[in-house]
C-alpha cells in the first residue's frame, strides 16, 4: 500500500516531464536583423550570432538584412564565417523595401540559401575605395575588379548560385528585383514574411561544414538576436556624421582647456571626443587632405583673435574648415560621406567658437591682473602719514606700508608704481 502512495507524485509529475522534454526537442531558429552598412562592428556583431547559434545549437541562423553595402574587409570577415559556420546561414534581404547592395551582394550568395522578400532588389556590387586610400589609377582600379569578380565567382560557383550575373554585378553595377534574380538563379526563393520562409525551407538539405543538414523550420521557435547596448553605440559612432561631430568636440574642447588651464571639464570631453573619433576613423575612408585643412582652419580661427586681419583670416578659416568637413571622408557612396546637413551647422557653430569663446579666453589672459599684489600697481589712494622715503598710506581700505622717492605730504593723493613684497612703491598724484 506505501509503495502505491510513492508512485502517486511520480504519476503527477510526469506530465511536466513530457512538456520539459518536449520543449527540449523543439527546434529554434535564431534571427538577427542588420540593416545598417557594413562595418568592423556590424562584422563583429553577425559573426558573434553566428557562434551563439551554433553553441546553442539551433536549426539554423536567419539574417534579415537590409544594407547599401560597407567596408570589403568587414564584408570578406563575414562570408569567411559564414562559409565555415556549423549551422545554415540564411540571409532573407527583406521587409519590402530593402537591398542588398554592394557587399550586401556577397554576403546574400554566401549563404547556405539566399531568400528575398518582394520588392526589394540586390546588385551594384562594384567595388570603391572605401576604409583606405587606394590607388585610382586605371591599372588599380581594375585590379581591384579583377579580384573582386573572382572572389565572388568562387563564391557562386560554391553556392551554385549565377556566376555570370554575379561578375557584371561586380564589373557592371547591375542589380534586378527580386523576382529577376530567382528568375537568374542568384537566390533561391522569394518569401513575402519570416514565418512563409520558415515553412518554405523545411525540409531542405544544405551543405554546412561538418556535412549535409536537413531543416525542420516548419514549426520551429523563432528566437531573435538582440544588439546589445555596445553595438548600438558603436554603430552610433562609426557613423561619419558622428565621427565628423565627436572630431570637432573634441579640437574644440581641448583648445578652449589650453587657453584656461584648470577649467577640466572641456579638456576630459575633447580627449573622450577626440578618442572616438579616431576610432571610427579608422572604419571610415578619411582623406588626410582634408583633416589637414580642418586644422588649419582652426589655427586660423585663432590666429584672427591674436592679429588684426580685419576678418580675412577668419574668411580663410571658414573656407578651409568647409572644404575640409567635405573632403574628410572620401567615398562615392552617399552614407560613408559627411551630409550638408550636418556640414553648414557645424561650420557656423565651430567658426563662432573659436572667434568668440576663444577670443575672450586670449583677451582674459591679457587683461591686467585686478586681485593681488599684482592688481594693486596703477591704483590710487591716500597717504596716512608724512611719507619721507617711508611711510604708510590707505588704499582699498586697507593700511600699506610705501616708499616713494619724493616728499609726500599726509592726505595727498598717490599712485602705486609696483609691488615689493609687502611693501608698495608710490608717487605723488599732482
Amino acid at each position: 500500500m506505501r509503495s502505491k502512495i510513492l508512485y502517486i507524485p511520480l504519476l503527477l509529475l510526469a506530465p511536466f516531464c513530457v512538456t520539459i522534454q518536449a520543449a527540449a526537442q523543439e527546434p529554434v531558429v535564431k534571427v538577427l536583423t542588420l540593416e545598417t552598412a557594413i562595418t568592423p562592428v556590424s562584422a563583429e556583431y553577425l559573426i558573434k550570432a553566428i557562434h551563439q547559434a551554433e553553441d546553442e545549437n539551433a536549426e539554423c541562423l536567419i539574417i534579415q538584412l537590409d544594407t547599401p553595402g560597407g567596408l570589403m574587409t568587414s564584408m570578406e570577415d563575414i562570408i569567411k564565417a559564414i562559409l565555415g559556420s556549423h549551422v545554415p546561414v540564411i540571409v532573407y534581404v527583406a521587409p519590402s523595401g530593402a537591398k542588398a547592395g554592394s557587399a550586401g551582394v556577397f554576403i546574400t550568395i554566401a549563404s547556405h540559401i539566399a531568400a528575398m522578400a518582394p520588392a526589394t532588389n540586390i546588385g551594384a556590387a562594384h567595388p570603391v575605395s572605401i576604409g583606405t586610400p587606394i590607388d585610382t589609377s586605371s591599372v588599380m582600379e581594375e585590379k581591384i575588379t579583377n579580384d573582386a569578380v573572382a572572389y565572388i565567382r568562387s563564391i557562386a560557383e560554391k553556392r551554385g548560385k549565377n556566376a555570370e550575373w554575379a561578375e557584371k554585378a561586380v564589373r557592371e553595377s547591375k542589380s534586378i528585383t527580386a523576382t529577376e534574380a530567382l528568375e537568374k538563379g542568384v537566390i533561391d526563393l522569394i518569401a513575402p514574411s519570416l514565418d512563409s520562409l520558415l515553412t518554405m525551407i523545411d525540409g531542405r538539405e544544405v551543405e554546412v561544414i561538418l556535412g549535409t543538414k536537413k531543416l525542420n523550420t516548419k514549426n520551429a521557435r523563432i528566437e531573435e538576436i538582440e544588439l546589445g547596448m555596445r553595438f548600438r553605440i558603436l554603430e552610433l559612432i562609426v557613423d561619419p556624421n558622428i565621427a565628423y561631430i565627436l572630431l570637432m568636440i573634441g579640437m574644440a574642447g581641448i583648445m578652449l582647456e589650453l587657453y584656461n588651464p584648470g577649467t577640466i571639464f572641456p579638456g576630459v570631453i575633447g580627449v573622450i571626443s577626440l578618442i572616438l573619433a579616431f576610432y571610427a576613423m579608422q572604419t571610415l575612408p578619411v582623406n588626410y587632405a582634408g583633416l589637414l585643412l580642418i586644422v588649419s582652419a582652426i589655427i586660423l580661427f585663432i590666429l584672427e583673435v591674436k592679429i588684426t586681419s580685419y576678418g580675412l583670416l577668419t574668411i580663410g578659416g571658414i573656407i578651409a574648415l568647409t572644404i575640409g568637413s567635405i573632403m574628410l571622408f572620401e567615398s562615392p557612396l552617399s552614407f560613408m560621406r559627411v551630409s550638408w546637413k550636418v556640414i553648414a551647422p557645424t561650420v557656423i557653430l565651430t567658426t563662432l567658437f573659436f572667434v568668440i569663446v576663444i577670443g575672450l579666453a586670449i583677451k582674459a589672459q591679457r587683461r591686467q591682473p585686478t586681485t593681488g599684489s599684482e592688481g594693486l600697481v596703477g591704483e590710487t589712494g591716500v597717504a596716512k602719514t608724512q611719507i619721507k622715503h617711508e611711510g604708510q598710506i590707505l588704499l582699498h581700505g586697507e593700511i600699506w606700508n610705501a616708499t616713494s622717492e619724493e616728499p609726500i605730504r599726509k592726505g595727498d593723493k598717490v599712485k602705486v608704481v609696483s609691488v615689493n613684497k609687502l611693501e608698495v612703491v608710490v608717487k605723488k598724484v599732482t
